[in-house]
């Protein structure tokens, strides 16, 4: 099948590669160094996944329609990707591989004539250079769409997918949606301390800012009448009981995602990508939080001040002491 990946990142590059392994035909768009290095050499694939060396077609631009295209840019990047290729995209099914509740949504606009499907990941990966990328995590990724069951054609995509991505088939995708929210809370802080997800949880004090961000995430998203997708070992039932929590019992959440995380340090997306110098996608994220919240007008301080952060060090170019993190939030309690 024709398949093309947009945006040969640490999950483009990741996906790109076995799905070449699986047989298909695949092109991948990618910009700069990455373009540059993909034709000169390939992608490279390491770590989880075992190793494997892909050699799709890479393009700034798609320079045809595709049987299945999946976007797997970054959230900030979705619309403009989308639409530098829509003359080739719209019609075709798409696949939105993102973080944040926008992403489908956002591809169904832009490609009226276009079936949108979101995929939810769980994959950890290091997009270490150009062209090469180490999988720290693997795990499944969770196909759907929309707030029902499972339909056919989510069904008829999973099985193309189903094998190279170990993907599976999700019923209320929006709901599990706001379930990887959650989940991605574990990348701010790593961002504005410069330290691994498994340093940040396994750090008390930091901890339990990680803890007050999901927990409001949660409360939040129950206020928004969300009704919360199972996805890794979590579900509206456990998550609700955790909204409840105090903050000394809530910490077993993050505690149990540090557990199945394993030695190899997780950086996050969003420190990665400051790394890389690149804008992050914190708004998508955090910010998302306290969007949502204003809809219900309720406030979302720990998720406000974690964005705020994270646009400081983008600012800055450099991370901030754990002390002047924690310092901060102490100053935010006390408001």
């Amino acid at each position: 099948m024709r398949i093309a990946v947009i945006g040969a990142g640490a999950l483009g590059g990741t996906f790109a590669t076995l799905l070449e392994g699986a047989g298909h035909d695949v092109t991948v768009t990618a910009r700069g160094g990455t373009l540059a290095a993909i034709r000169r050499d390939g992608i490279r694939l390491s770590g989880a996944f075992g190793e494997a060396h892909a050699h799709p077609l890479a393009l700034e631009r798609l320079t045809e329609a595709p049987e299945l295209a999946l976007v797997c840019t970054k959230a900030q990047d979705a619309a403009a990707a989308i639409t530098d290729n829509a003359g080739f995209l719209n019609g075709c099914p798409v696949i939105v591989v993102q973080n944040g509740l926008l992403g489908v949504r956002t591809a169904t606009e832009l490609l009226p004539d276009s079936e949108c499907f979101g995929l939810l990941v769980i994959v950890a990966a290091n997009y270490t250079e150009p062209g090469h990328v180490s999988v720290t995590t693997a795990a499944p990724s969770y196909l759907g769409r929309g707030s029902g069951s499972v339909d056919a054609e989510t069904m008829r995509w999973q099985a193309v997918l189903g094998g190279p991505l170990r993907t599976r088939p999700i019923a209320n995708f929006v709901g599990a949606q706001w379930t990887k929210l959650v989940v991605n809370m574990l990348n701010a802080l790593p961002a504005i301390t410069g330290l691994s997800v498994q340093d940040v949880v396994d750090e008390p004090r930091l901890r339990r800012v990680l803890t007050a961000s999901m927990r409001e995430t949660v409360r939040v998203g129950r206020r928004r009448g969300v009704r919360f997708g199972a996805l890794q070992k979590l579900d509206d039932r456990r998550l609700r009981i955790f909204s409840g929590l105090p903050l000394w019992a809530g910490q077993v959440l993050p505690r149990g995602m540090r557990a199945r995380m394993g030695r190899v340090p997780n950086r996050g997306s969003t420190l990665q990508s400051l790394l890389r110098g690149q804008p992050t996608e914190i708004d998508f994220l955090n910010g998302a939080v306290v969007r949502e919240a204003e809809l219900v007008a309720v406030g979302a301080p720990v998720n406000a001040m974690l964005t705020a952060l994270v646009h400081e060090v983008e600012a800055a170019g450099t991370s901030l002491p754990v002390a002047e993190v924690l310092a901060r939030f102490a100053e935010l309690g006390r408001s």
